[in-house]
């Protein structure tokens, strides 16, 4: 029985000892194993065997891009301004072996290349120009720190300035300048919008002028149309009304010789157009002689006179 108990621990072992040496490795993952201490191979997906207590996993190492944020670092300028600038590294581990074997802190590595390559790279920059030159300063950085970090077998693959802190003085300056700047835009924009609308409104009352000058113009002439039409029709009335008077004299006179009226009659008809044409305001009238001839007319006609003084 004893015998049993001890069998089976030491099955119980085996199997343990057996399923510790069994690896899985997972996508985007590798392992670097070690036998005796010595480098033995680089370990991808799939299923893998260790010899007990000879083969060890010395270092698991994620194959998918990483980012890492540093902590602000203190720069200088060329123009002598201190300022603080933090970075954001984002790289890829392309060989897990040098990666394992070529830097004992892969991070702290990269981290403390990253603040002497940006303080080599903003000491041969002016203010004005780090403050407008981010991908410049990212384009240099990514190259120095890929070469640089070549033999540790990681790849840099961007390289970001993520914030650049100016002192507090020159931070108030900035904003006093950018202030100005906004207000002197603003007061262009509304001069430019003052002066659109001014000609806007010069424009505007100049189309109202000629409008109303046409207006004007059109007035006079359906004006002066109207009184021509006006005394058109005046003077047709009053040539149609002459008209009538002569056909009613010249009717009257016509009627009296089919009435059989002699020669007297129509002399005395004569004599009133004669009068009639005087219209009362002539002092004197020359009547033919063969008018004069009738006393009765003689008589008429110093009535007249009489009623003429």
């Amino acid at each position: 029985m004893e015998m049993f108990i001890i069998f089976l621990i030491l099955m119980i072992i085996i199997l343990v000892v057996l399923v510790s040496c069994v690896r899985i490795v997972p996508q985007a993952n590798a392992l670097v194993v070690e036998r005796l201490g010595a480098y033995l191979g680089t370990w991808h997906v799939g299923v893998h065997f260790l010899l007990p207590f000879v083969d060890r996993v010395a270092k698991k190492v994620v194959l998918k891009e990483q980012v890492v944020d540093f902590a602000p670092q203190p720069v200088i300028t060329k123009d002598n301004v201190t300022m603080r600038i933090d970075t954001v590294v984002f790289f890829q581990i392309t060989d897990p072996k040098l990666f394992a074997y070529g830097v004992e802190n892969p991070i702290m590595a990269i981290e403390n290349l990253t603040a002497t390559t940006l303080r080599n790279i903003i000491g041969d920059l002016e203010l004005d120009q780090t403050l407008t030159s981010r991908e410049t300063i990212n384009t240099k950085m990514r190259a120095s720190l890929d070469v640089a970090t070549d033999p540790w077998g990681i790849k840099v693959n961007r390289v970001e300035l993520k914030n650049i802190i100016p002192p507090a003085a020159i931070q108030d300056a900035m904003e006093k300048q950018m202030k100005a700047e906004r207000e002197r835009r603003e007061a262009i924009l509304k001069a430019e919008g003052e002066k659109k609308s001014t000609i806007l409104v010069a424009e505007g009352k100049k189309e109202s002028a000629i409008l109303d000058a046409e207006a004007d113009k059109q007035a006079a002439i359906l004006h002066a149309e109207a009184e021509k039409e006006k005394r058109i029709k005046e003077a047709e009335g009053e040539a149609e009304a002459i008209l009538k008077v002569q056909q009613a004299n010249a009717d009257g006179i016509r009627y009296l010789k089919e009435a059989g009226a002699d020669e007297a009659v129509l002399r005395l008809k004569s004599l009133e157009a004669f009068i009639a044409a005087a219209d009362g305001k002539a002092t004197k009238i020359i009547i033919p002689s063969e008018i004069q001839g009738i006393a009765g007319l003689v008589k008429s006609i110093a009535e007249i006179g009489k009623e003429e003084e």
